[in-house]
């Protein structure tokens, strides 16, 4: 096989990793998205065409110097559903929880 054929193919398979798309949580209900952060711990999730955000299930999924507050997201049966919380920057001298 020659090596543009090499180079060609790695680009193609390299791409599909790209083009997958992340859970949509205006596509589940709202204990499935609950559930769906719980069981992965940390997760990304669409939350609308062009909106993500980074889910976890509890503050150990956090880096030592942030703090994490409620989080709640759009889904197909509740526009406001509690789906875990969510990782925040803490400014120096203010408490991480």
């Amino acid at each position: 096989m020659s090596r543009l054929a090499v180079i060609l193919l790695a680009i193609l398979f390299g791409t599909q990793a790209w083009s997958q798309t992340r859970p949509n949580t205006t596509a589940m209900s709202c204990a499935q998205a609950a559930g769906l952060v719980r069981s992965q711990g940390a997760i990304v999730l669409n939350t609308g065409p062009y909106t993500y955000d980074r889910f976890v299930s509890g503050g150990g999924f956090c880096a030592v110097t942030e703090g994490y507050e409620t989080a709640w997201a759009p889904t197909a049966d509740n526009p406001q559903c509690f789906v875990g919380y969510r990782c925040r920057s803490v400014a120096p001298g203010q408490s991480n929880r």
